[in-house]
């Protein structure tokens, strides 16, 4: 066997295809900004994920690196794994610089301060695992620390084994004032009030129906709390209609669409009236102009073997049915197909999807298109060739997808891309994938993406 030649392609996807090779930030990119820190992917562990994206941070620029942090923060909503950025930066002596900074950036909740504590001291042994903090993380807890009030602080002062008092110890931080030196005075004593919340109410309530009656009909509840805790009302027996009103009642302004869908796998007996809070959350975004052509894989790793978090019951074929559901309320003229195909004969299946909106559109991806094009995997380049013989043009196409094609023969980088405007969601975090040269390539999966076709537009349209 002759093992000495040159190979036809060096980097593949899970499933064999042709993958593109892309450098470390763009590789950091689309490792982080759908990665839910240690939970497992289709084909990749969680902690696989993780040793490849600490692998590449010092390949990438020190700024890029930081900029990734926030962004995966304050656009992508991730908690863990901005914190997990800031760590690793503090090892490389290139990356220490911007830690402070960024850190005290992305701790947004109080409880994140012992978050990064805990991921700090991993793999660290004894009792003073926490010593020899690095100055930089310390710098950026202090920095943290002082933008939390006696509610925030109240509220997130938990007795885990990492304590709101054991960070406030070890980064030094200096109150501002003698009312802020009064009250880490407090939290250091264990005398903080009881903050008035939900949570508190109902951890010390013997009647929960009374207890979630009375917060709903006081307005107590914001939307996510709300969205939340729907399956907890009815197991206690809460009034429906008390319910329907307060959905019909919340703010949906900053509620995202993902939302709607894991709140109506736990409560699907109150689907009609979250369709409607979603329908209100999404009338208010700008359209996008002209036909649309969206294609979602449905194929089997989407639906996966795992949800997208031990914590979750949402798998990516969910997120990506919330973001075609977004897609379909902001576009002006959406054509909407689904693709999977046959993994031994390697041919595509695809569909168009019947027009649909909200959970009607979610359902009719996630189980009629599943059943009618078997489950396979995605083939881009017979995908795309098919579409284009029913619609030939299109203002922008957009594909979801975890990327992890399955075609042997055909090369994904020759797919043709025919919108005037092409874009790629990638949904996952598995290390190689094909939406990149032809390609618009997006990296995660909340309402962000869709700001940022917006604006490439828009910029596109000022440059003509």
């Amino acid at each position: 066997m002759k093992t000495n030649i040159k190979s036809k392609f060096t980097e593949t996807t899970h499933e064999g295809a042709p993958a593109v090779r892309i450098n470390a930030e763009q590789q950091l990119r689309r490792s982080i900004m759908a990665c839910l820190l240690w939970e497992d992917n289709f084909y990749e562990s969680g902690e696989a994920v993780v040793d490849r994206i600490c692998g590449l941070i010092p390949n990438v620029r020190a700024e890029a690196v930081a900029a990734m942090a926030v962004e995966a923060r304050e656009k992508m909503k991730l908690r863990h794994v901005p914190l997990l950025l800031c760590r690793e930066m503090a090892k490389h002596k290139t990356h220490s610089p911007f830690v402070a900074k960024t850190l005290a950036r992305v701790v947004q909740r109080a409880d994140e301060l012992c978050e990064c504590l805990s991921l700090y001291s991993q793999g660290r042994e004894g009792v003073k695992k926490l010593n020899k903090l690095s100055n930089q993380i310390r710098k950026g807890l202090a920095l943290a620390f002082g933008k939390f009030d006696a509610y925030a602080l109240a509220k997130y002062n938990q007795a885990n084994e990492i304590k709101l008092r054991d960070v406030l110890f070890l980064c030094h931080a200096k109150p501002k004032d003698d009312a802020q030196a009064e009250l880490w005075e407090k939290l250091i004593e264990g005398k903080l009030e009881s903050p008035d919340t939900w949570e508190v109410e109902l951890s010390a309530s013997k009647d929960k129906n009374a207890s979630w009656t009375r917060l709903l009909s006081e307005r107590k509840l914001g939307p996510l709390a709300l969205l939340r805790n729907l399956r907890n009302m009815n197991e206690a027996g809460v009034d429906e209609k008390l319910i329907a009103e307060a959905l019909a009642a919340m703010n949906t302004e900053r509620v995202l669409p993902f939302r709607f869908v894991t709140a109506a796998a736990y409560a699907p007996h109150l689907e009609a009236e979250l369709e409607s809070a979603m329908y209100r959350c999404l009338g208010s975004q700008q359209k996008l102009l002209g036909k649309t052509v969206l294609v979602v894989d449905v194929s089997g790793s989407m639906f996966g073997a795992r949800n997208i978090s031990k914590h979750s019951e949402m798998t990516r074929v969910d997120a990506a049915c919330a973001l075609a559901m977004l897609i379909r309320e902001m576009c002006e003229e959406p054509v909407i197909f689904a693709t999977a195909g046959d993994d031994t004969s390697r041919i595509h299946a695809t569909q168009r999807v019947p027009a649909r909106r909200g959970f009607a559109l979610r359902d009719v991806i996630r189980r009629d298109m599943r059943d009618a094009l078997g489950g396979g995997g995605i083939f881009l380049v017979q995908c795309l060739e098919h579409i284009k013989k029913t619609v030939p043009s299109a203002d922008r196409l957009i594909v979801i997808t975890d990327e992890e094609d399955c075609d042997h023969n055909l090369n994904p980088a020759t797919a043709d891309a025919f919108g005037k405007q092409n874009y790629l969601i990638n949904i996952s975090s598995e290390k190689n994938g094909v939406g990149y040269g032809k390609w618009n390539h997006i990296d995660g999966w909340s309402e962000s993406v869709m700001d940022y076709i917006i604006e490439f537009e828009k910029i596109h349209a000022n440059n003509l």
